[in-house]
């Protein structure tokens, strides 16, 4: 072959080896076809890969939940809500008492504004009565004003955090706007301060919601825990395979590579443990007879056995890579699996040579 064409085809190559997503590229498709029909594995084209990832997004689905009592919010301004600071008389008690009765007495008569009416000018004349402010909560529930309702329970619990009416009213109003476990909560503290057969029947509705939306709940977290795991193996695989394309690019399968410095030597031995490859050092000298006759067997071999890392170590070049390895005598073949001496030849015994590398690299 053209000696260009063959520098280019391995230039090509060696880019290959170090960005693989290459062969996905539509005018390669002649050459990943040839690869695939000789068994080779095609990594995974990365933009697949983020698609599949996008497809694996979780989208909460919708829940069955009966929701034939909820009302649409209410938006009318607040109400007053007087002012606490305003040091309360006993004719001032006396007479939001009256006030209130008065609004007992309209909602008994189903007149439910007027009853609204009553009940804030008791407010107005005791602003810091927990029942009064519970007790126009329950009207404007009547009212199927439930953010009004939720004001003014927030109000009265508030004053008093043990007011079994207003958790009940707020439980009520939230379950009238489908805040089911909003709801649920709040009805559970009214019942534990103080239960009647009202909160039971509320709650009977509530929970059957609530417990769906729980349910939702975990098993949408259960899914999300899951496709987090998913995604950090995926990203522990990705990052695999760069370490591994990174070590391959460093490698030159079927050549003998030249080591000048002990750094070298450890970036080659690091990249054959990555890729599982056997590595064999073999120690030379220009000086030396057996050396050049052993050579351009060591380099057939090489060619031989592409998936092994073969290096060539000058020791007069290379004189800490030499002393690091105790030679004493040239040539020394030395035989290396993740970073740890197996074997070694010592001289220019071509039939051990040839013995040892076929066996260990029969058993990468």
């Amino acid at each position: 072959m053209d000696a260009a064409k063959v520098a280019k085809l391995n230039e090509f190559i060696t880019k290959l080896k170090s960005n693989p997503s290459i062969l996905h590229n539509p005018s390669l498709a002649f050459f990943k076809s040839y690869l695939q029909s000789l068994g080779a594995q095609i990594p995974v084209d990365p933009k697949m890969e983020t698609k599949e990832e996008f497809d694996d997004d979780i989208v909460e689905s919708d829940i069955e939940l009966d929701d034939a009592d909820v009302v649409e919010p209410d938006n009318d301004s607040t109400q007053q809500m007087g002012d606490p600071s305003v040091e309360v008389t006993e004719e001032m008690q006396d007479a939001a008492q009256l006030a209130k009765l008065r609004a007992m007495d309209a909602v008994s008569e189903g007149k439910l504004d007027e009853a609204i009416d009553h009940i804030t000018e008791a407010i107005m004349l005791n602003p810091t009565s927990a029942i009064l402010k519970a007790s126009r909560a329950s009207i404007f529930v009547k009212l199927n004003k439930p953010n009004a309702a939720i004001r003014d329970a927030n109000a009265a619990i508030e004053i008093n955090p043990d007011s079994a009416k207003g958790y009940k009213i707020r439980g009520t109003a939230k379950a009238m706007l489908g805040h089911w476990e909003e709801a649920a909560s709040d009805l559970h503290i009214a019942s534990k301060l103080d239960y009647d057969e009202e909160i039971g029947s509320v709650l009977k509705k509530v929970e059957p919601n609530a417990r769906k939306i729980e349910e939702h709940h975990k098993k949408y977290q259960r899914l999300q825990k899951e496709r987090e795991m998913k995604m950090a193996e995926r990203e522990r695989k990705r990052q695999a395979e760069a370490r591994e394309r990174e070590a391959l690019s460093a490698l030159k399968d079927g050549q003998v590579i030249a080591i000048h410095a002990a750094s070298e030597l450890e970036s080659k031995l690091n990249a054959a443990s990555k890729t599982s490859r056997l590595a064999i050092l073999y120690f030379t000298a220009t000086w030396c007879g057996p050396c050049r006759m052993i050579s351009p067997i060591y380099t057939s071999l090489a060619e031989k056995y592409p998936k092994v890392v073969f290096t060539k170590i000058d020791i007069d070049a290379a004189r800490d890579v030499a002393a690091s390895w105790n030679i004493s005598s040239v040539p020394a073949f030395f035989f290396v699996r993740n970073g740890k001496e197996i074997d070694k030849v010592v001289g220019a015994d071509k039939a051990a040579l040839e013995k040892k590398v076929a066996q260990y690299a029969g058993s990468a």
